[in-house]
């Protein structure tokens, strides 16, 4: 997760985000100048003035990602928001080094 000048990656999470993105574009999902547009588009959102978000590039990559699925039609924002919440929770009960892993109990 490092170049010759220093980190690309400053969580595993953020490796995998970028990873499951590419893929999608490589299967057809989405065309990579959709991609840019939807990531720029939430960046821009992200920089706005009174945008809660801290303004993480990858934080915006993974938001990018989760609503270029939804408009592909490849889930919906429900099942994105239940997901999240169930990994919320997940991690709320896991211990920290452990790995973090959904039950049923977290949905």
């Amino acid at each position: 997760m490092n170049d010759i000048d220093g980190a690309v990656f400053e969580e595993p999470w953020q490796a995998r985000a970028f990873a499951i993105a590419v893929a999608l574009h490589e299967r057809g999902v989405y065309d990579w100048s959709e991609w840019t547009e939807m990531l720029g588009a939430r960046i821009a959102t992200a920089d706005a003035p009174g945008d809660g978000d801290a303004g993480s590039y990858y934080r915006n990559w993974l938001n990018a990602l989760e609503a270029m699925l939804v408009e592909k039609g490849v889930t919906t924002a429900g099942e994105t928001a239940r997901w999240r919440e169930a990994w919320r929770r997940a991690a709320t009960r896991t211990a920290h080094g452990t790995p973090t892993e959904v039950q049923s109990e977290d949905f």
